[in-house]
């Protein structure tokens, strides 16, 4: 099966003229449609992706060599395409964007074939993706259960098989909770490290886009194809030193992995107790690999501040930059709240943010990564907050999702890796935070974790074409 190969394995398949471009975008398209009652997608780009197809098929047979020439990957719906709407899930007067996002023009010069945009909710509001305007996704490992959010669309997609590697983004965990969910690698790089433009400063800061795949190393060759600055960037990063693909190749050494169960403060801190365990089995998994692994809690101190004032203010700005929107009423509570108090604590929220990020830095005096759950619950079902109100919604995004938004605050890496299935058959995640731009010992590490744990060789049911 093609999508077995995965991303890198798909790309040397090209190159080797053992399978052409064309061939694989029908075996997207043909995935995307037999399993349409996942609604991954919100658009799919037939007519395109066949031609660039053909065009890709002609640069390789000219001897061209790029990363990904030829190869189909999907986009999350937060994200500008030419010639396409970016409603984000948001009913209102949408024009097609007249031009690619800056992380959209390194995917196409690396040669990817973007075959469509996929599902999400209102704005990336919450841990799932649904919205009464632009439908909803559901998870590959059970039809009635969310994928998670908010780029639950593009893991739906991954886990099921429609294509091997997919970009999301992450304000408040929106790639890891459904890497948790779907059994698969996400990977939060540093702030600064992908360009969200046109967006400079997304989300305040908090929003950062990367990648979502079956495997680490795959996850690894799409980061480096997205990584890079646009001038007009609010945060900007120096090129890494060595390529990430090449970090998941490279013995990590033996790390000090501190694990943690601890919430912020004022956070629900209840973990199912399937979930705790297999976190705890992952612990013991790394300490036979010859880690240093121990109990200790990064502190967090008020870093609530920074998610509450970026968020809200977040939302309030995107939303008002809508012709004639018409959102959830709790999209327009969360926007009405940004736009009364968020903006308003946002000045006060970066003034704290050097403070906490020296209290939470601590922890790496004594360890190089964290360990936590990337999830304290396992995923609700399809519709569950179908018409509920904002607080409702709130609340249950924090009891399920405590874990994973501290580090969108801090603005430091944080990825997402399978640590088994609970006794429903859902794939349950673990978290490994890093420190200030360290995305390669997280990867090291996760590679490292993959070959003892063999997580890429695990397919959902509806990758196999069990669909419900």
């Amino acid at each position: 099966m093609l999508e077995k190969a995965g991303l890198a394995g798909q790309a040397e398949l090209l190159a080797r003229r053992e399978v052409s471009a064309a061939e694989l975008v029908e075996h997207s398209l043909e995935q995307i449609s037999r399993r349409a009652s996942l609604g991954a997608f919100r658009l799919v780009r037939e007519e395109a992706a066949r031609a660039e197809a053909a065009e890709a098929d002609r640069r390789l047979a000219a001897g061209e060599r790029l990363p990904l020439l030829g190869v189909p990957v999907a986009i999350k719906d937060d994200t500008d395409l030419e010639g396409e709407t970016t409603p984000f899930a948001v009913p209102g007067d949408h024009r097609p964007r007249t031009r690619d996002a800056e992380h959209v023009r390194r995917l196409r010069a690396a040669g990817a074939i973007i075959v469509g945009k996929t599902t999400t909710c209102e704005l990336g509001m919450w841990p799932f993706s649904e919205s009464p305007g632009f439908g909803r996704a559901r998870n590959p490992w059970d039809p009635d259960r969310t994928p998670g959010g908010s780029s639950g669309g593009s893991a739906a997609a991954v886990a099921a098989g429609m294509v091997a590697a997919a970009v999301g983004s992450d304000g408040a965990g929106s790639i890891r909770i459904p890497a948790a969910w779907t059994g698969l690698v996400g990977i939060k790089p540093q702030r600064g490290r992908v360009s969200g433009f046109p967006h400079r400063d997304a989300f305040h800061g908090l929003t950062v886009w990367g990648p979502l795949a079956r495997s680490v190393g795959d996850a690894a060759l799409l980061l480096d194809v997205l990584t890079g600055n646009h001038p007009e960037d609010v945060h900007r990063l120096d090129a890494p030193v060595r390529s990430f693909a090449r970090a998941a190749r490279t013995d990590p050494g033996r790390l000090r992995i501190a694990v943690s169960f601890r919430t912020a403060f004022g956070v629900p801190g209840r973990v199912d107790p399937e979930i705790r365990r297999a976190v705890e089995r992952i612990a013991r998994r790394l300490t036979s690999l010859g880690h240093k692994v121990f109990p200790a809690d990064p502190d967090y101190g008020l870093v609530g501040l920074g998610l509450v004032s970026r968020g809200t203010a977040g939302v309030a700005d995107w939303l008002d930059s809508i012709p004639e929107a018409a959102p959830e009423p709790r999209t327009e509570v969360e926007a009405r709240l940004g736009r009364v108090v968020g903006r308003r604590l946002l000045p006060p929220a970066r003034r704290l943010d050097p403070g906490l990020r020296r209290r939470a830095g601590r922890i790496f005096q004594i360890a190089d990564v964290v360990l936590t759950p990337t999830t304290a619950l396992p995923p609700p079902r399809v519709s569950a907050f179908e018409g509920a109100g904002w607080h409702r919604t709130q609340s249950a995004a924090a009891a399920a999702c405590p874990f994973a938004w501290p580090w969108n605050v801090l603005g430091w890496p944080g990825m997402s890796v399978p640590a088994g299935l609970d006794s429903a058959g859902l794939p349950i995640g673990a978290q490994l935070l890093g420190h200030d731009s360290d995305e390669a010992t997280l990867i090291a590490l996760a590679a490292q974790l993959e070959i003892a744990e063999g997580w890429h060789e695990r397919r959902a049911p509806a990758s196999m074409g069990q669909v419900v």
